[in-house]
């Protein structure tokens, strides 16, 4: 049984929506970091399904998905060093409370 191209689409597009509701919604920096992993991951799952869907035998979808979740886990890895360093200067992961870069 083959997993067809609208199931997944609706997949990402569920995640999609839940990484942008957190996002918008989130006060917290680590929930915001989490919900642009949810956000990637919907694109992750849109470039596999595209890419089975138009060519079951290449590996161009799979390959730049590789790309993704590498520069996804960089951005993570950089995003809860900053939101670390924060909390240790604020004691607080308010994203109200970020204003160290303003003038």
């Amino acid at each position: 049984m083959e997993i067809q191209l609208e199931f997944c689409l609706l997949l990402a597009a569920a995640l999609f929506c839940i990484g942008i509701y957190g996002l918008v919604i989130s006060r917290n920096a680590v929930r915001v970091l989490m919900s642009i992993e949810l956000l990637l991951n919907a694109v992750n799952l849109n470039l596999m399904g595209f890419s089975n869907f138009l060519d079951p035998v290449g590996i161009k979808g799979q390959i730049f998905t590789v790309f993704v979740i590498t520069v996804a886990a960089a951005e993570a890895a950089v995003g809860l060093a900053i939101v670390l360093t924060i909390y240790r200067n604020r004691e607080t992961t308010d994203m109200e409370q970020f204003n160290l870069l303003k003038w």
